[in-house]
């Protein structure tokens, strides 16, 4: 685990923390990859947290939020110690059968879901799993194919 002690600092409404150099380099190695989005773990002040580093406006940055760390928007300036690592572990989604089935009746929404890049596909799936009843998950399943008819919004979207 890499650990580092970092100051808070905020663009636009985001708290994040800059990763050092040699971290960022321990964790590009164990990714594999420099770029695109890159999955870690670690701690926060000794609270565990997953989450994903990115790259904007030419820096790495480790985002804050506040399941990360309490109150972390009020927390500008802090300084935190934080332990980050690569997660190997896929944070990918598992198609669900309901939204599956509903695909597999109307071949044009099939069409366009599968058009849809993995992360867009992901996005919607990701958002279909987490809803936490039987009924809105059906509702949801039906915007989402009328969504990709382009009848609907859907994940705050207008279009696929």
């Amino acid at each position: 685990m890499n650990t580092f002690k970092a100051q808070i600092h905020i663009i636009g409404v985001n708290p994040f923390v800059f990763v050092p150099e040699e971290v960022l380099l321990r964790v590009f190695i164990a990714a594999g990859k420099e770029k695109g989005h890159i999955p870690i773990f670690g701690l926060i002040n000794g609270l565990p947290y997953k989450q994903t580093l990115v790259k904007y406006k030419g820096d790495w940055r480790l985002y804050v939020n506040v399941t990360m760390l309490k109150k972390s928007p009020k927390r500008i300036g802090e300084i935190v110690e934080i332990s980050v690592d690569y997660d190997p572990v896929s944070r990918a989604y598992e198609m669900l059968p309901e939204f599956e089935k509903l695909l597999n009746r109307n071949q044009t929404a099939e069409r366009v879901f599968n058009s849809l890049t993995n992360s867009r596909q992901q996005e919607i799936i990701r958002y279909l799993a987490r809803l936490k009843t039987e009924d809105a998950l059906i509702r949801n399943c039906t915007r989402a194919i009328n969504f990709l008819l382009g009848k609907e919004r859907f994940i705050g979207r207008n279009n696929p």
